[in-house]
């Protein structure tokens, strides 16, 4: 049996830690499956996780191939068995659409032919520039279920739950993902339609006639209005295409599960990808949440995971990736857990051409930093190149193979096509052995956090499509984008973490809001925010919260009508803005409580002029104002209207001003390291630690003023990440402490990952340990202080044995 609850994969009742892998079995030879599992196997994942392409499986209507008929490697069931009878789990992707570099995203040529209605015009009435379909096109839903008949007459009888090894079905892949990266919505006729049911589902007759002044009821008029939309009514449609949207995928998604239970699919999860980096950023990943929440949150059963494509993990981007968890765990229903199916592993090489190379640290700290903040599934993507075969009929499209890669694909994964291992594989079997020594501990533990949150506005990543021609719906959209991502996380968020705050975000559009539950928020607003949002921040203020405002004060609401509830209450009247040019150099001065400090310049800034309160930052020269210290209620507000720099200290001051203490502190100045602690409902604890720069560094560990490792300071390695336990418990010892990592375990045996020249190690056991050649040990009371008599400069492995 497998149940989600309290953000845990039971299996069997046992809490569970999964770490897939993704083979490609239709890209590899039949003999060569065996060799990529004992590698997945050995470099310690405990699943395997596989797309299954349509377009490979019927490539001619209605002959489809999931026998092997046609060529050796399309036996999906005889994979799906080698991975169970070598001991894994199977993580199933059945589509339709795979994506995975497929021509068609994975769907069959036939399809586009014999159902041309599925092709969605957009804009202007012009066809979509992807490969995308209209999801609810009868004609397109009734191929579907024909196809889910097949494939889940393979998957079904595999179910774990049916002596199986099938642990999860995802269903579709990246939906709405083509759409909102062309600015391409599917504006068929079909959809439009279903649109306007929408929409008088939503609004009065009166409504809708002021919010689109044309005739709805007439399919031509309609359609023409509501793909080139004018201006008076422009803002109104980017705001309900929007919801619609979301509505619109759920229903996708549900009707998906819908056939996959008919064809006896039941008692797993099944899984929703969350798409949306880009060019190593995590800045427009929200965009994927807010198309998507809304199709794993209506009903139990779902889990969503995110598919991320960071690159290096940094001091530049480490932020993006926290706050992408930490997004997602904001709208996950209260017993999801946080999972990621396409975990990007391998060197980054993705064209083969050595113009990429990640450093070897860089999975390992991804991994790190996704179990600290509670990830229970990490799939890796790709794990195994292998070979684009040749379609049976020829297309003509420049390689006729089954995807645009050319003949080898997947040339950074840590294994490549051919099966040979690469740097990457390395690393991430270190961190998968580090996962897998406390997985038991992992699969229970919740980040700890520090009494703050940072908010998350689902309708401020609504901007996924956006009429070219319409100043309205793009001056929206620009205001969103300036204020909701890059200068709040390259500021706040990064000073936050940098000063070792701990912190979930808070879903403030949907969720509750008050000071116990939350006593400081931090907010990035831009011009634009929803009346009753800023309804709920003013209560939130006047009944005690604490808010850090930085960027915009809201003016208008969502459709850019004017809405200024929050500024009134603030006391805030709009003074103008700058921007700086290469002839015009904006800089800001601190004064008041915030200084001194200082004058720094700025690309932009915001000013207002203030009823009370203290000004915290002028424009240097004007001396116009965009800091300030607000009491509102028995509340109190910090706004920062302007794009002010990385300035931890300052950060860190002016949440301590709100209230908000950073629990743990390393106290060295040079920066570039990330701390946070995880934890069990008993009080087990890991201390992970990343230090993000390419020198070593020595470090001092205090949690609440006072000193951990007894005060010992710790050397962390370059471009290194620890795992360090803190009375965690295994078997009938406890680790009162350690400054080596996990290793491994058996029976009488702990083993550890030195990382220091001298580590510490202090148990409590009723087991006396054994003699041994490493290790020196030393009783104080019911401790036993153990030092290993070897540096980890020279042998990093030392195994602890327990008297029988």
């Amino acid at each position: 049996m497998i149940t989600i609850k309290d953000k845990q994969i039971l299996i069997d009742g046992q809490a569970r830690v999964i770490l897939a892998g993704e083979i490609h079995y239709f890209r590899l030879k039949r003999a060569e499956w065996q060799d990529r599992i004992t590698k997945l196997k050995e470099a310690g994942c405990n699943a395997v996780a596989s797309y299954i392409p349509w377009l490979c499986h019927e490539q001619y209507e209605g002959r489809v191939d999931l026998e092997g008929r046609t060529l050796p490697e399309l036996d999906l069931g005889a994979f799906i068995d080698l991975c169970k009878d070598n001991g894994l789990y199977f993580f199933v992707r059945p589509g339709p659409f795979i994506m995975a570099e497929m021509k068609n995203e994975g769907l069959p040529f036939w399809l586009y032919t014999k159902h041309p209605e599925i092709v969605p015009l957009s804009w202007d009435g012009q066809p979509v520039p992807t490969h995308t379909v209209d999801y609810l096109a009868p004609t397109f839903l009734q191929e579907v279920r024909r196809w889910y008949s097949h494939v889940m007459g393979i998957i079904a009888p595999r179910l774990y739950t049916r002596g199986g090894n099938i642990i999860a079905v995802q269903l579709d892949n990246e939906v709405g993902m083509l759409s909102w990266v062309s600015n391409r919505p599917d504006l068929t006729t079909n959809v439009l339609a279903d649109f306007t049911g929408w929409l008088k589902h939503h609004y009065t007759s009166a409504a809708l006639k002021t919010r689109y002044p044309f005739a709805l009821d007439n399919t031509q008029i309609r359609d023409a209005e509501l793909r080139s939309p004018k201006e008076n009514f422009a803002t109104a449609l980017r705001h309900d295409l929007g919801y619609y949207m979301r509505d619109r995928f759920a229903r996708y998604v549900s009707t998906l599960r819908s056939y996959a239970e008919e064809f006896g699919v039941t008692g797993v999860p099944f899984i929703i990808n969350v798409h949306g980096t880009d060019a190593g950023r995590g800045l427009s990943f929200p965009i994927g949440i807010s198309q998507l929440y809304e199709a794993y949150t209506r009903v139990p059963g779902y889990i969503a995971g995110s598919d991320h494509y960071l690159g290096e993990l940094q001091i530049s981007n480490f932020q993006d990736l926290y706050l992408m968890n930490a997004f997602m765990d904001a709208v996950n229903l209260p017993d999801q857990p946080l999972t990621s199916v396409e975990f990007e592993s391998g060197d980054g090489d993705y064209g083969g051409s050595n113009s990429s190379r990640h450093d070897p640290s860089t999975t390992d700290f991804k991994i790190r930093m996704c179990m600290a903040q509670g990830n229970k599934l990490l799939s890796y993507y790709l794990f195994s190149g292998g070979i684009n075969y040749l379609l049976p009929e020829l297309v003509h499209d420049g390689n006729d193979r089954i995807a645009f890669t050319g003949e080898r694909h997947g040339f950074a994964a840590p294994v490549n096509p051919e099966g040979k291992i690469n740097y990457s594989y390395w690393p991430l079997a270190r961190a998968n052995k580090a996962i897998s020594a406390v997985a038991d501990k992992l699969a229970t533990m919740y980040e700890e956090h520090d009494s703050l949150a940072f908010a998350f506005i689902p309708d401020y990543y609504m901007t996924e499509y956006r009429y070219p021609s319409s100043t309205g719906m793009n001056e929206i959209v620009r205001s969103l984008e300036a204020s909701r991502g890059r200068d709040a996380w390259e500021a706040v968020a990064r000073a936050m973490l940098l000063a070792c705050y701990r912190f979930g975000a808070l879903d403030v559009q949907n969720g509750r809001l008050d000071p116990q539950s939350t006593p400081v928020l931090v907010l990035p607003s831009a011009r634009y925010m929803d009346r009753a949002l800023q309804d709920k921040l003013v209560n939130y203020l006047q009944a005690g919260g604490k808010l850090l405002l930085y960027g915009e004060v809201p003016l208008f609401d969502m459709e850019g009508q004017p809405a200024n509830m929050l500024a009134r209450t603030l006391g805030l009247k709009p003074a103008g803005a700058r921007e700086a040019t290469h002839r015009y150099f904006l800089s800001l001065r601190a004064e008041g409580w915030a200084a001194p400090r200082p004058e720094v310049r700025t690309d932009r800034a915001c000013f207002y002029e203030p009823a009370r309160g203290e000004v915290l930052l002028r424009a240097s020269g004007t001396g116009e104002a965009c800091g300030f210290d607000i009491q509102v209620g028995q509340g109190r507000a910090v706004i920062i209207s302007a794009a002010y720099p990385c300035d931890v200290s300052l950060f860190r001051t002016i949440l301590e001003r709100l209230g908000a203490q950073a629990a743990l502190d390393h106290h060295c100045e040079d920066n570039g390291i990330f701390m946070t602690t995880s934890a069990t409902a008993t009080g087990e604890r890991l201390l992970h630690i990343l230090n993000l720069d390419g020198f070593d560094k020595e470090i001092y560990i205090t949690e609440y003023g006072q000193p951990l490792f007894e005060g010992r300071s710790l050397l962390l390695r370059r471009r290194e990440g620890l795992m360090l336990p803190l009375n965690l418990s295994i078997g009938d010892t406890r680790i009162v402490y350690s400054t080596a990592e996990i290793a491994g375990r058996t029976e009488g045996t702990i083993e550890f990952r030195l990382t220091q020249a001298q580590d510490t190690i202090v148990i409590v056991s009723p087991q006396a340990l054994a003699p041994g050649q490493d290790y020196d040990v030393e009783r104080h009371g019911d401790r036993q202080f153990i030092t290993p008599r070897k540096s980890a400069a020279l042998d990093d492995r030392l195994i602890l044995r327990l008297e029988a």
